[in-house]
């Protein structure tokens, strides 16, 4: 059977399930997770949570022509742990379907609800030369 829940609610469930973990040591385990598309949920989820822990300006998601997955948060320029080349793609192809984006590249609001509380992110897509990226722009707490 389907799962017939949008990508947008799986992150929101993901991100109400993770609230009282440590993001990133979740995050860097999520590479050897053998549920790609479960695991790129999570990867998100966690993103955001972190972010909002962290106060983040922004975390981008950038992959190259061969697959190599990079990630970079915008605070105190931090790497963060790199889901992976596979969950880095299904990161990818979510974010198309959350954003609704026909091509590589879009820009959206996506509203995320985190308990009880609510925030705004702005999420990107880009693709120039050999590389794609994504961005989840956070607003100023």
């Amino acid at each position: 059977m389907k799962d017939s829940r949008s990508a947008h609610l799986k992150v929101q469930e993901m991100c109400d399930c993770y609230l009282n973990t440590q993001p990133l040591r979740e995050m860097s385990v999520l590479k050897n997770d053998e549920d790609l598309e479960d695991a790129a949920y999570k990867w998100l989820a966690l993103a955001i949570l972190h972010g909002v822990d962290s106060n983040a300006k922004s975390i981008e998601i950038s992959t190259d022509d061969e697959g190599d997955v990079k990630v970079v948060a915008k605070f105190r320029k931090t790497e963060l742990p790199s889901p992976g080349k596979e969950v880095g793609r299904k990161i990818f192809e979510m974010v198309k379907e959350i954003g609704h984006f026909d091509g590589d590249e879009g820009k959206t609001t996506l509203a995320v609800g985190i308990r009880d509380s609510s925030l705004e992110l702005e999420l990107s897509a880009e693709k120039e030369d050999d590389e794609r990226s994504v961005t989840l722009k956070f607003p100023k707490m």
